[in-house]
């Protein structure tokens, strides 16, 4: 997933079991989603929402990163040493403006329908099987003049808003987050959101009201790894078992500096 040129990321809430405390606490679950070229999903835990585990985990990834607006990945786009570059997502765009229909209905219901008209225009790709260029061409005739319509409008309107309404918000996360969220229309392998990530931790989301909370740190890390190899198999249509009994029955033999071989997606190419 880390040689993957564009990576889609996204996090949820957990409880963990802490033994010093009268309840759970939170710790977080991050997804991180592989390109087509690198079509892994990976995920990890941390104790907590700092931008230190997103940071650690991206250490040696470049390429463009596709999220939310999360600051904590404001170190890896200001990096020196690493070329990351930010992607919004319109999903979460999208998210603001629903949730200002409360309190100001028509500037967001103007709003959502600017950003149907975008979905629209990757509709009509999906429907076309579009290739990663035929995709950017479309992009650039249909979505860039309707995102040109949209920063208009919203610049014409920011001032007309009370500054901490729900709709002031959702006008100032769009416009400060503008050149993330024209990014997908400057590369046709870019989703126009990263609900990619967001439906790779639906199972994490379900499963918690069942389970309930991890036991402990550990736990967490535990379920991380074994959630990474559940999905790799999903992804790459492997039989769990086969694969299971196949990589105990050689690696007792297997050479140490080839167990990548064993990978999943190594695997199954062999």
């Amino acid at each position: 997933v880390l040689s993957s040129k564009v990576m889609q990321t996204d996090d949820t809430p957990v409880g963990v079991l802490d033994r010093s405390l009268s309840r759970t606490r939170t710790g977080r679950i991050w997804t991180y989603v592989g390109d087509r070229d690198h079509p892994a999903t990976v995920y990890d835990y941390t104790p907590n929402r700092s931008r230190d585990g997103p940071v650690k985990f991206l250490k040696t990834f470049n390429g463009k990163l596709q999220a939310d607006a999360y600051s904590g990945y404001e170190t890896l786009y200001e990096s020196e040493t690493q070329d990351v570059t930010e992607t919004g997502c319109w999903a979460h765009a999208r998210r603001k403006f629903y949730d200002a229909t409360s309190s100001d209905v028509v500037r967001s219901m103007v709003m959502l329908g600017y950003i149907r008209l975008l979905y629209d225009v990757e509709g009509e790709a999906k429907e076309r099987n579009l290739n990663p260029d035929g995709r950017l061409a479309l992009r650039q005739v249909k979505s860039v003049p309707i995102l040109n319509d949209i920063k208009a409008y919203l610049e014409r309107e920011r001032p007309n808003v009370l500054p901490k309404s729900p709709e002031a918000q959702a006008i100032s996360y769009v416009l400060s987050n503008w050149d993330a969220l024209l990014r997908y229309s400057e590369d046709g392998n870019l989703e126009i959101d990263n609900n990619g990530a967001e439906r790779s931790l639906r199972g994490i989301a379900v499963g918690r009201e069942n389970w309930l909370f991890f036991g402990s740190d550990n736990g967490g890390r535990t379920a991380a790894i074994l959630t990474s190899f559940i999905t790799a198999y999903k992804r790459l249509q492997i039989n769990p078992f086969t694969y299971i009994r196949d990589v105990f029955d050689r690696i007792g033999a297997h050479r140490v500096n080839r167990l990548d071989d064993l990978l999943p997606n190594r695997w199954k190419a062999a």
